[in-house]
């Protein structure tokens, strides 16, 4: 089974803490990791940016719109316990909880106004595609990351085509330079010259 969004942990997470128990976050990854039959490579599964665990930043943010929205709430550090409207929501035997669901508790939606710094922000919230809506914050900032890098690694690309040889020339010689690859001294770049005159 492929790692579920964090919209799709929600109820799970819930019914997990629907005995009244105080329970830790690191309890409910495994528990939650049998319920959706995940295998060791899919508990390991990393983000991209190598520091946490994907089904792990996605149940912890499962907890955190759970708790603004007041269906749990945090005992202690790392300890949470559902609350009488979580044990509400439990009673409905509902078939899932996303945060369409959550946009009737006040308390989530002025976490989430407060989480958006500008208008701009607001509207693009609410006009997030399906795709956004199941990334975390930190899946979202990856993703953006990555996209930023694309398109500026596209733009130098075609820059550097529309430049003249020689320019090209002294770009990839003084690349060389800052890799380390020793002082650029004369013979070199005319070595160089003869080698890429050759490749063309």
């Amino acid at each position: 089974m492929a790692i579920p969004d964090f919209q799709s942990v929600m109820l799970p997470l819930l019914k997990f803490a629907g005995d009244n128990q105080e329970h830790s976050i690191r309890e409910a990854r495994e528990k939650l990791a049998e319920v959706f039959v995940l295998s060791e490579e899919e508990k390991n599964e990393l983000l991209a940016s190598g520091q946490q665990g994907v089904f792990d930043n996605r149940v912890g943010w499962a907890r955190t719109y759970l708790k603004k929205a007041g269906l749990i709430e945090y005992a202690r550090r790392g300890v949470f316990k559902i609350t009488q409207r979580g044990l509400d929501v439990l009673s409905k035997n509902l078939s899932e909880i996303n945060l369409k669901f959550l946009e009737q508790y006040p308390e989530y939606i002025n976490f989430r106004e407060a989480s958006k710094k500008d208008k701009e922000g607001i509207e693009r919230f609410e006009s997030e595609t399906e795709t956004t809506a199941q990334q975390t914050p930190e899946e979202s900032l990856e993703y953006g990351y990555q996209k930023i890098r694309q398109n500026i690694a596209q733009e130098l690309l075609t820059r550097i085509k529309e430049c003249s040889p020689g320019f090209f020339e002294r770009l990839v010689v003084e690349l060389l330079v800052k890799m380390g690859y020793g002082r650029k001294l004369p013979h070199q770049v005319d070595s160089f010259k003869v080698e890429f005159s050759a490749l063309c």
